[in-house]
């Protein structure tokens, strides 16, 4: 599809996530559509450390499958790619979300304003689909704690809307050990958006297949993602939004230092057991939009979705036959559905004021039972197989989030914002699996916690702003974290206390040219930190770490030049340290939390005009990551870098892309992320030496 130019700065004033904007001043949240939109804020005069990537660039020579591939310039922003699709991404802002083994965690993810979230705070980004989105947008700092559940940040997918001419797109992908992916997609409307009627759409779909990396990790995924847009009056707005993921993954699991350096493609435990896990999901979203006036806003977003998993893990014989024992295979039937209603208000009061309310509700019903990952024949098991049933339990989980924002010009230079959320959480579990020697395990806890959130701004120029943030986040445990105490017993983990922190940050941001640049500090403090307390044959459990503290500075740098040159810098320094032990043996106190790099560093520069000759090149430092709590282990830092390059023709109403990339140029030997305090010290999982890609596609424009 052709493609208008613009400068970096035009594309900053392009419409940021809507999640982030309805503290800001007179700027609109996704879910409100007016008949005539006011301007969004640009990322220079939010109160907030905000990073876009748009869709553009994430799909410029590049295989559209993991995020990993395209958020790495992001200050703040850890993104390890396991090579292993059963697992997901490894996502962490500011420390937050390292500790998981599985999904994502201290993290809210959105896609058009629907959460990839669930209620107890875990999320996915199996459903995000690469080839529609149009913008990625990262918040990092206080303010996310308006959004609830998390603790690091927020990152909000919006996927692209239709508009006119329709087009068709096709393209296929192939790579290293033998990885493809197909994929088309139709976009459009009936109108130009501003008539009673005018509908769009886009429609996309994929499929990728690999062998993967290491041995016993081969993966398939097939993608849906649908957007349908219809202006309902001169006021109102209705979209439609659908998304379907397929995935059957296997799981070649984490190696020890020694299998590591020795071969790390290989996968031991992975044969013996058979580790798999398949994952289906369907969500449906309805948002509706309308300007009620001038002055006031009203949005109503509802979705529902199932998701259901099954895994098979590496647990052996013996533990299982425990009567308390959960078993080796995990299987899950989720149903979760959700609603979020606001207003938003702007006026006077002395000063130009504007006020956002609005009630989150959410709820998760949860059909979790467990298996044996064995049958036997006499005295001799045959691993791999579902076998005797050793779990059966009904949870439950709903949130009721009331919250208000606030933004007050106080002066023309001078700009406060302020916000508070009501957060309360329950969870309840009704047992259906009695047997001696495993008793009733129902049970329920409720969370309940007010999380505010402050920002006073000092615009000193009209290219550079000053701000200081502040506000408390609070992270509850999810039911993965609840579902297995610590000493081997069954029954929910009701120990487990939420998390609180307190982030303090001070930034600036100042216009550069054709660009931005951003710089952060802040500090994080955390009571009750949920960490992982061991992790053993894929299945981890969690404790409350008493004081945990991060500082940190971030800094980046994205410009242009040249009219088609673009540079991105980033560079992000983390001190996230125990202040009390946490170690069953020694003493933890001062030691780093693992799972999080001291240091990193990206470097990217690009030519990228319209149509012609395209390429870029990029380094990506990562510094060394503790694998345990004692310190005693840990992922040595790597430096990688990579190539791309393509090739765009446009002939009349016709695309044309062919284009390849090459990842770790120089046959970088790393561990691409690490699984926190694994109870084998099996802590490691590689990542692939020096891969390459090559793709096309072609589009069709019905002028």
């Amino acid at each position: 599809m052709k493609k208008t130019s613009s400068s970096p700065c035009a594309r900053f004033t392009l419409l940021i996530s809507p999640l982030l904007l309805p503290f800001i001043a007179g700027a609109q949240e996704t879910l409100v559509v007016s008949a005539a939109p006011q301007a969004a804020l640009p990322v220079l005069d939010m109160p907030a450390a905000v990073n876009v990537v748009y869709g553009d660039d994430m799909r410029r020579a590049t295989p559209r499958v993991n995020l990993s591939e395209s958020l790495h310039g992001i200050p703040g922003l850890q993104v390890q790619n396991r090579q292993n699709y059963a697992q997901d991404l490894q996502l962490s802002i500011r420390g937050f979300g390292a500790r998981s083994t599985y999904g994502v965690r201290g993290i809210r993810l959105y896609v058009d304003g629907i959460p990839a979230t669930m209620p107890d705070g875990q999320g996915q980004t199996s459903n995000i689909d690469i080839n529609s989105a149009d913008a990625i947008s990262v918040l990092r700092g206080p303010f996310s704690a308006l959004y609830g559940n998390a603790s690091g940040g927020i990152i909000d997918v919006k996927t692209q809307a239709g508009r006119q001419p329709n087009s068709l797109e096709a393209g296929t992908w192939y790579g290293s050990f033998g990885s493809w992916r197909n994929e088309a997609k139709a976009s459009g409307a009936t109108g130009d958006g501003t008539q009673a009627g005018d509908m769009n759409y886009t429609l996309s779909a994929s499929r990728f297949t690999t062998h993967g990396f290491r041995e016993r990790s081969s993966a398939r995924k097939n993608l849906g993602n649908a957007r349908l847009g219809i202006k309902l009056d001169n006021a109102a707005k209705l979209t439609l939004i659908l998304n379907s993921v397929d995935i059957a993954a296997a799981d070649p699991g984490g190696l020890g230092y020694q299998e590591w350096r020795a071969a790390p493609r290989q996968a031991p435990r992975a044969a013996k057991y058979n580790t798999r896990k398949t994952i289906g999901q369907r969500q449906m979203g309805l948002r509706y939009d309308r300007q009620i006036s001038k002055r006031d806003d009203f949005s109503l977003s509802t979705w529902v979705g199932q998701r259901a998993t099954t895994q098979y893990q590496s647990i052996p014989q013996a533990p299982q036959r425990n009567p308390g024992h959960a078993g080796g295979v995990i299987s899950l039937a989720r149903r979760y559905q959700g609603i979020d209603a606001r207003w938003t208000h702007r006026g006077e009061l002395g000063v130009p004021v504007s006020v956002t309310g609005g009630l989150d509700v959410e709820t998760l019903n949860e059909k979790r039972k467990g298996y044996e990952n064995y049958i036997s024949n006499d005295t001799v098991p045959t691993f791999g197989k579902k076998g005797k049933l050793r779990r059966n339990e009904r949870n439950l989980i709903w949130n009721l989030d009331p919250y208000l924002q606030t933004s007050w010009q106080l002066a023309r230079t001078l700009t406060f914002d302020a916000g508070a959320r009501y957060s309360a959480i329950r969870f309840d579990s009704n047992d259906r699996y009695i047997t001696p020697g495993n008793g009733d395990d129902s049970g329920a806890v409720h969370y309940r916690a007010w999380l505010p959130a402050g920002a006073l701004k000092y615009a000193a120029t009209d290219a550079w702003n000053l701000y200081v943030t502040g506000g408390r986040g609070f992270e509850t445990p999810t039911f993965n974290e609840l579902s297995y105490r610590d000493d081997g017993t069954s029954g929910l983990n009701t120990a487990l206390k939420p998390s609180d922190s307190t982030t303090w940050e001070i930034g600036s941001k100042s216009r550069i040219g054709n660009g931005l640049f951003t710089a952060a500090l802040f500090q994080t403090d955390t009571d009750n930190d949920i960490v992982v307390s061991r992790n053993i044959g894929g299945r981890s459990t969690y404790k409350n770490a008493g004081v945990t503290r991060r500082r940190g500075v971030e800094l980046g740098l994205e410009r242009r030049f040249a009219d088609n040159g673009q540079v991105t810098l980033a560079w992000t320094r983390l001190d996230a340290i125990w202040r009390s032990n946490v170690c069953q043996r020694g003493d933890c106190n001062g030691k780093r939390i693992p799972g999080i790099a001291r240091s990193m560093g990206f470097v990217s520069l690009a030519w990228a005009p319209e149509a012609g000759w395209y390429a870029s090149a990029s380094l990506r430092y990562t510094g060394s990551v503790e694998a345990n709590d004692a310190n005693t282990a840990r992922a040595p830092s790597y430096t990688t870098a990579g190539l791309n390059t393509g090739y765009k023709w446009l002939h009349k109403a016709w695309t044309f892309d062919l284009f390849s990339h090459i990842d770790n140029l120089f046959d970088k030997i790393y561990a691409g992320s690490v699984i926190v305090n694994e109870g084998n010290g099996r802590y490691y999982e590689p990542a692939p030496g020096r891969h390459y890609g090559i793709g096309a596609t072609v589009s069709y424009q019905f002028e």
